[in-house]
């Protein structure tokens, strides 16, 4: 395997850490403290990846229309995409909650055609079909009843929401990306995500909640993780795989992160089944060969 894979199962790996990172600080602390928290932190880290990788700390040479595309980009895909997937951990757990994320490249095929033109080839069609096949299998499991199957329903809707969030925002990010560097372009997205929870947090009145993770050491230290291994060593990581190998082979790497938290729930003894892992396989199957180029 050449370095550009390396690169990409890295990112995948990361991914898993970040992902189960913030399912564990979110129980702990609330989906909007820690999404507040999580951009202030990736915003430094990222700040100090540019700063060493470009010379340059902040985005100064962005265009306005970089701007906007980008913070348009940010506010759809991590302030209310984001929204949604973070009470989704809460609601059905990362595990479940990733695997339903797994549908964010078919959200973007379908946004990226009605938008940018993007026509999908047969196996596009047949990648969408295998990709909504593996969640659904995964999710329509023994109903649960009462309060647990409203919390279920809901969960799988917060999380379709938080996929539907990663599709606009990537493709509002492909437009301000063109011809810019992909890190500064993020710190701009994580900058809008920033002013985007300062004002959700502002608006129902918790700042409060928010000073008070000062008797939450442990779960701001989750975040810290979550934080580092998400927005900045699996951007980094993914970037660099871009630039060493091919983008369809990148994203289908990428999206095995179900599939290794499936393995992380195994090793907790945690009762997956047959089901779960069988379905994580066929959903992932599908992004490859929806992404993979023919």
């Amino acid at each position: 395997m050449i370095p550009g894979e390396l690169a990409a199962l890295g990112t995948a790996l990361s991914w898993t850490c970040s992902s189960l990172a913030f399912e564990g600080a979110t129980r702990r602390l609330g989906s909007i403290t820690v999404n507040m928290l999580r951009v202030v932190l990736a915003f430094g880290f990222l700040t100090a990846i540019a700063a060493i990788d470009r010379g340059r700390a902040l985005p100064t040479d962005a265009t306005a229309a970089q701007w906007g595309w980008l913070a348009l980009s940010g506010l759809i895909g991590m302030v209310l995409g984001d929204l949604c997937l973070f009470r989704a951990y809460i609601e059905i757990g990362a595990r479940r909650t990733m695997l339903v994320q797994t549908l964010a490249p078919v959200f973007t095929a379908i946004i990226g055609f009605a938008v940018l033109g993007e026509h999908l080839a047969a196996r596009g069609i047949l990648g969408i079909a295998l990709v909504v096949a593996g969640v659904a299998w995964s999710v329509a499991e023994r109903r649960a009843t009462g309060g647990g199957q409203v919390m279920r329903a809901r969960g799988l809707l917060l999380a379709i929401g938080g996929a539907l969030g990663q599709a606009g925002g990537l493709v509002l990010s492909k437009r301000g990306l063109a011809g810019y560097d992909p890190v500064a372009g993020t710190q701009i997205r994580v900058l809008a995500g920033v002013v985007g929870f300062a004002i959700v947090v502002t608006a129902i009145g918790y700042w409060r909640q928010i000073a008070g993770v000062r008797r939450e050491p442990r779960a701001v230290a989750m975040v810290s993780v979550g934080a580092f291994f998400g927005p900045c060593v699996g951007v980094v990581l993914s970037l660099y795989a871009v630039a060493h190998t091919q983008a369809g082979i990148v994203a289908a790497i990428i999206a095995t992160t179900p599939i290794w938290l499936i393995g992380v729930a195994l090793a907790r003894r945690e009762a997956v089944g047959a089901r779960g892992v069988l379905s994580g396989l066929v959903a992932v199957a599908g992004v490859a060969l929806l992404l993979i180029p023919a």
